[in-house]
């Protein structure tokens, strides 16, 4: 079939497997690019197939030279419907590292429940003995809690009082006022129970009690703070709270670990485009002003900058791992840069539908979005018929 993007919202309705397969290859490349890492060598990545949890895998893999197992939630092809686009980069990376002669095997369903915990971890007891890092980088917008079975809700809402601000259509350039009602403790409890800790503390107590951390083992989940004007609807909103929950996890998780000489780390991530950020008003407003002042300066990543980056200078650096008085791994430390947030904060007051084309950096944030459905990269027939019914070698539909 010719595959060609098809928008909803904030989200694409179709993937391309050969741009997939290209973004892939595309983040291996860099890895490569880099260097070896000294790290890790057996590894779990909890939501493995998009943004930063498919960037951990790959810089595990081709930094590190790592044994990987991925678990995610995507949905493979069918007769003339693609495949979700983690589905087409799990089934690229998959490739690519079997390629190069490296484990790899990957899991789909729910990582909620207790049925792929235990899956993952007969997996690891069978292929790997133990492993010696744990990545958790779930992103949903629900969770069947796995003991009361209740479904719960994530929003993305501020607390305490309305909140009106600036946003941006991307697909249009159309920058408008957004006004949000504040969540109510309900809503709150919910985002907390879907985007904080207690799944992370889950899986790293039920690996531990099957013994299949290894002794040092290291476990690291994702976070984001965010400047001022993000942070009524982010850090200081529903999922901010979630945020802290996550974070004040970090340490519970490293108590248990004690005995194995465990620890548990939160990284703090740059803000980038993603399909759960590009759901949050403000935010792609806030992203194309700032990929403009980044790659001005020279200092813009995307995810997979981010992630070699987090391997090879703070965790496996040789050196003491460094963190911020709340003991977070700070990565977002070009992003927060007092330079770089003034000139945003500046551009912000200027930010119109007319001024954006050029104060900002609307054509790199949508082609962003389009790469992460596999569209837009250099190298790929978009006009070819293609075979939309690609399998992930190691999964059995």
């Amino acid at each position: 079939m010719i595959i060609e993007p098809r928008m909803r919202g904030f989200i694409c309705l179709t993937a391309h497997p050969k741009g997939c397969e290209q973004n892939v290859k595309n983040q291996i490349a860099h890895v490569k690019s880099k260097g070896s890492i000294d790290g890790a060598k057996k590894v779990l990545v909890i939501g493995a197939s998009t943004g930063f949890g498919l960037a951990s895998r790959i810089t595990s893999a081709f930094g590190c030279g790592a044994s990987t197992i991925g678990v995610f939630f995507e949905k493979p092809a069918s007769e003339g419907k693609t495949a979700s686009p983690g589905w087409y980069n799990s089934a690229a990376f998959e490739q690519e590292a079997h390629n190069a002669g490296l484990y790899a095997k990957s899991i789909n369903g729910d990582a909620f429940s207790n049925e792929i915990k235990q899956q993952t971890i007969d997996l690891i007891k069978a292929d790997l003995g133990q492993v010696d890092l744990v990545i958790y980088s779930l992103a949903s917008p629900v969770r069947l809690h796995p003991v009361t079975g209740v479904l719960h809700r994530s929003v993305l809402k501020p607390i305490g009082a309305t909140f009106s601000n600036k946003t941006v259509d991307f697909h249009t350039g159309n920058v408008s006022q957004v006004t949000i009602e504040p969540a109510n403790q309900e809503d709150i409890d919910n985002t907390v129970v879907v985007m904080g800790g207690e799944d992370w503390s889950m899986w790293m107590e039920a690996m531990k009690n099957a013994g299949v951390l290894a002794d040092g083992a290291m476990t690291i989940a994702y976070s984001y703070i965010g400047p001022e004007v993000t942070e009524a609807v982010y850090r200081k909103g529903t999922i901010g709270r979630a945020k802290d929950h996550l974070e004040a996890t970090a340490f519970d998780i490293s108590e248990s670990l004690k005995s194995i000489k465990g620890k548990a780390y939160v990284s703090v991530n740059k803000a980038l485009v993603t399909q759960a950020s590009s759901a949050i008003p403000v935010i792609p407003l806030y992203i194309s002003l700032l990929y403009k002042i980044m790659k001005a300066e020279g200092i813009h990543e995307g995810c997979i900058e981010q992630m070699q980056r987090l391997y090879a200078d703070r965790l496996y650096s040789g050196n003491e791992i460094p963190v911020d008085d709340k003991g977070r791994i700070r990565i977002d430390d070009w992003e927060m840069r007092d330079d770089v947030q003034k000139q945003v904060a500046d551009l912000w007051l200027k930010a119109t539908t007319e001024s954006l084309t050029e104060i900002g950096d609307l054509a790199g944030y949508k082609q962003d979005f389009l790469n992460l459905f596999g569209f837009g990269f250099e190298g790929v027939d978009y006009l070819a018929d293609t075979n939309e019914l690609v399998k992930v070698a190691s999964i059995s539909e």
